[in-house]
């Protein structure tokens, strides 16, 4: 569900709470199992709601992609994308607010973050937007199986298939990057998370109807080509607003429950492995 549930974290997505400020302290290792293992529960729990968005978007309609039959389709590549994608983002984060140290009390801390999240976004994108592209082309097409979609993809279009919709993907994740770090209890942070990430989702929703309208565009048209300028003009042009603002109400509702759902699977994912971790020799 493109990194749904891995939104909820402020600014570095995992550094809102106490739990998962752990990031500042030891513990990288469980930190980063946690975050991948939550991503795929959310990821998986969530993704007929991804897959309805998904078919609102589609240049075709919602009942010609599919309606609300096999709503599981393409789930295999959300699967296996989301753990390697949750790790790339932890660690490039993690390395950049390193290599960009400042006081804690700088005022350019703020502008670290977002910096170290921007990064996690522009290499997380790099193993997220091939599997958006596969399980995308899957949810609209569920006769069809997902390694067949892939091995289409790679010989009529070659790796750069497999990149359709990257500038779109990354200006919308950065969007959500670029969000001020503030630290509070995890409750505090599910509430507040629901309703900025509702917030946040309806914003950047023309940028995800040109992420899909990119992906799932017939190969040599002039939408496959990635401008987003282009496709959202296409939408606003046929669909008007509508168009612009297609699957917002599943999309808000998987995002504010990804939240809550994302923060209890981490948190509890994220003890059980220190707690392992201090009865191994």
């Amino acid at each position: 569900m493109n990194g749904v549930a891995i939104r909820f974290c402020s600014v570095s997505k995992y550094s809102l709470c106490g739990v998962c400020g752990a990031m500042e302290r030891p513990g990288f290792m469980a930190s980063l199992v946690a975050g991948g293992i939550a991503g795929v529960s959310v990821d998986l729990i969530l993704y007929p709601l991804d897959t309805i968005k998904t078919r609102l978007q589609s240049p075709q309609g919602f009942n010609k992609a599919g309606g609300f039959r096999g709503i599981y389709a393409g789930v295999p590549s959300a699967a296996i994308g989301s753990f390697p994608n949750a790790a790339a983002f932890f660690i490039t984060y993690e390395y950049v607010k390193w290599f960009l140290h400042t006081d804690s009390s700088s005022y350019l801390m703020p502008v670290k973050h977002m910096l170290a999240a921007s990064a996690g976004e522009v290499v997380a994108c790099l193993i997220r937007v091939p599997s958006e592209v596969v399980k995308q082309r899957a949810q609209v097409s569920s006769s069809s199986r997902t390694f067949q979609i892939f091995s289409n993809v790679l010989y009529q279009e070659g790796i750069r298939g497999l990149y359709r919709g990257y500038t779109s993907t990354v200006l919308r994740e950065a969007l959500w990057s670029w969000r001020q770090d503030h630290v509070v209890d995890c409750w505090q942070s599910a509430v507040c998370g629901a309703f900025a990430g509702g917030f946040a989702a309806v914003v950047t929703t023309p940028l995800d109807v040109a992420k899909t309208r990119i992906m799932l565009a017939k190969v040599g048209s002039s939408t496959a080509s990635g401008n987003v300028l282009s496709a959202l003009h296409g939408v606003w042009r046929t669909q008007g607003l509508a168009g612009l603002f297609a699957g917002v109400f599943p999309r808000t509702a998987a995002i504010s429950l990804g939240g809550f759902i994302f923060l209890g699977a981490y948190d509890q994912t994220r003890s059980l492995l220190l707690e392992l971790g201090r009865g191994s020799p």
